[in-house]
């Protein structure tokens, strides 16, 4: 049996095009287990559909809660609260922050500090073939989404039956703490990019990250077309860099439509986009290791 490889696919900036490309993948891949780690905008449920099997609450933290009853209303929250969450001796629960200072200063023992739910994570059915797939919603305001990714992984691969032997994880974008817990214990790293300045800025410091993490990394530019000079200059950096260029998208209207009708862009299999992402997925199966 081959060993589980574990790909996350991640952007510098957002709107690259990380989705559009996890979601075609998800379609080609066979034997896989996907999760979208993009927790505070899940949005590859609703290009693949799934269907929910068991919904988990996540507690990312603690939040304060006053009550009233045994409240001497001294003020002394209020006033020392650094995050302004008191008021009228209440507490908003999305200014909270969950320090717990208020509830070691309160003289009458009328602050509770308890398990806060911050979101929900999700195991599913997806693409007709009962591929596991694995995404989480984290609630508006909440905090702690690189717990809810580590989270979201361990269960995933603790489901992991035998049989499957690739871990696709669409991850968020940036370079953040939710980005870091998506990379953790990956084997490789697909780069999606812009040409655009801001793209290539985002692309250098993915690159960095992915680096540090000693993760093999690949790059593909999406919607090259639109600028070839700086198409050109991320080619020369991906080479400067020895880090492999898998390919290159075309802009596709066929993308936008698929899009709009929640569709991966492979339901438009002669599309130019389509063709080429399915280039791409052939030669990232012979840089893992998976071709036959």
């Amino acid at each position: 049996m081959n060993r589980l490889k574990k790909l996350v696919i991640l952007s510098g900036k957002g709107g690259t095009g990380k989705t559009t490309l996890s979601a075609a993948f998800s379609v080609l891949a066979e034997n896989k287990v996907i999760v979208d780690c993009d927790v505070d905008a899940a949005d590859l449920h609703l290009l693949l559909n799934p269907r929910i099997k068991t919904k988990t609450e996540f507690t990312g933290g603690k939040k304060a809660y006053i009550d009233k009853d045994s409240c001497g209303e001294c003020g002394l929250c209020e006033k020392h609260c650094r995050f302004n969450a008191i008021h009228n001796f209440r507490v908003d629960p999305i200014a909270c922050e969950g320090c717990g200072f208020c509830f070691r200063l309160c003289p009458d023992d009328a602050i509770s500090f308890g398990l806060s739910v911050s979101g929900n994570y999700y195991q599913a059915d997806v693409l007709n073939d009962s591929a596991d797939f694995y995404f989480a919603k984290l609630l508006p305001g909440e905090g702690n989404s690189g717990k809810l990714v580590t989270e979201l992984k361990q269960i995933a691969e603790k489901n992991i039956i035998n049989g499957k032997d690739l871990l696709l994880i669409d991850g968020p974008p940036g370079i953040g703490c939710p980005v870091n817990a998506s990379i953790s214990q990956m084997d490789f790293a697909l780069l999606i990019t812009e040409p655009t300045l801001s793209g290539l800025h985002d692309l250098k410091r993915i690159i960095e990250l992915t680096q540090k993490f000693k993760i093999k990394s690949f790059i593909v530019i999406n919607k090259y077309d639109l600028n070839l000079n700086i198409t050109k200059l991320v080619e020369n950096f991906a080479c400067e860099n020895d880090i492999k260029m898998l390919g290159k998208i075309p802009f596709d209207i066929n993308v936008i439509k698929a899009l709009q009708q929640g569709k991966t862009v492979l339901d438009y299999n002669n599309s130019a986009a389509s063709k080429e992402i399915k280039i791409i997925w052939n030669e990232l199966q012979t840089e893992m290791g998976n071709k036959k």
